[in-house]
């Protein structure tokens, strides 16, 4: 994310529960990282471009998730090049999800 161009504030914490509690993340749709940006989360391994297009468009949403750990994504990149094919999506404030990019495909 620094290469980016974000400034990353990183915190380990104990308790990734009451983190994802708090800025509400739906049930289902965790991950191993919870940021925050522009006033919406950023669940996952979600590409910095899909964030900045998400910090530019601006949509009425809670933010973005990447359940799991899909092999390819930022921070699980293959040897060999490899992405399986994931699914961004955009938490709605009622916490349903839609698509939002994506990639490996």
């Amino acid at each position: 994310m620094r290469a980016a161009g974000f400034n990353v504030d990183v915190r380990d914490v104990d308790d990734l529960d009451s983190v994802k509690s708090r800025v509400g993340i739906p049930a289902g749709k965790g991950s191993c990282h919870t940021a925050e940006v522009g006033g919406y989360f950023v669940e996952g391994h979600v590409p910095a471009l899909d964030i900045k297009r998400l910090l530019a468009e601006k949509p009425d949403a809670k933010g973005l998730v990447v359940p799991g750990m899909p092999a390819g994504s930022p921070g699980m990149e293959m040897p060999d090049g490899r992405v399986q094919p994931y699914v961004v999506e955009l938490v709605s404030r009622d916490g349903t999800t839609s698509d939002f990019a994506h990639h490996g495909h």
